[in-house]
C-alpha cells in the first residue's frame, strides 16, 4: 500500500451512530449532523471510524458545507488515517493476488453495505478472512461512511456509484 495520510493528534469526539439505510434517508441524516468530530463505528481491533464535519471538499471555489472527512482512528497511537479510494482498491487488489476467494467474499460484503445493509449485520453473517493488508472490517466500515459522503457531495449525480463501479469491476473480474 502506498503512503498513508496519517496525522498524529488528540481529537475530541462525540459518539454518533447512524444506521446504513436507503440512500436518500442516509444523506438526510448526514446533512443534519452539526459541525464536529464523531466516533461513528467501532472496529474489533480497538480502532474506530471517525468523521469530521465539515470536510475540505470544494467545487467551483465554493466549500461544500455538508462534506466530511472519514478517518480510521487509533486511540492508542492517537493517529488519524485519512483513508482513500486508491488505498482501499490497492489493498483489495493485493488480497486478490493472495486469496482470490476471500477477496470475492470481501467484495460481496462491500456490495451489501453499498446497497444499504449495516456493516455489523453483514459481518455477523459471514467471516471475512484477511490474507494481507488492512482488516476487511475496517475497510467495510470506512466505506459505509465514504459512500455516505459521496452521496452528500453528489446528490444529483452518481454519488457512491462512482467508487462502486471500480470495485464491481474488480469483483466481476475475480468471479470470471
Amino acid at each position: 500500500m502506498k503512503k498513508k495520510n496519517i496525522y498524529f493528534h488528540e481529537i475530541d469526539l462525540k459518539e454518533l451512530r447512524i444506521r446504513n439505510c436507503e440512500r436518500k434517508k442516509f444523506v438526510k441524516r448526514l446533512t443534519d449532523i452539526p459541525y464536529l468530530g464523531y466516533e461513528v463505528e467501532d472496529i474489533s481491533d480497538g480502532r474506530k471510524i471517525v468523521i469530521v464535519k465539515p470536510g475540505g471538499k470544494q467545487a467551483w471555489g465554493i466549500m461544500k458545507k455538508d462534506d466530511f472527512f472519514v478517518f480510521i482512528y487509533n486511540p492508542e497511537e492517537k493517529s488519524l488515517w485519512q483513508i482513500t479510494h486508491n488505498q482501499i482498491y490497492e489493498d483489495l487488489l493485493e488480497k486478490s493476488k493472495i486469496d482470490k476467494e476471500a477477496t470475492i467474499e470481501i467484495l460481496k460484503a462491500f456490495e451489501k453495505v453499498f446497497n444499504g445493509e449495516e456493516p455489523d449485520e453483514v459481518l455477523k453473517l459471514i467471516s471475512l478472512s484477511n490474507s494481507a493488508g488492512e482488516n476487511p472490517e475496517a475497510l467495510l466500515k470506512a466505506y459505509k461512511w465514504i459512500w455516505g459522503q459521496e452521496d452528500v457531495n453528489y446528490p444529483t449525480g452518481q454519488g457512491r456509484n462512482m467508487s462502486w463501479e471500480k470495485l464491481k469491476e474488480l469483483l466481476d473480474s475475480l468471479i470470471k
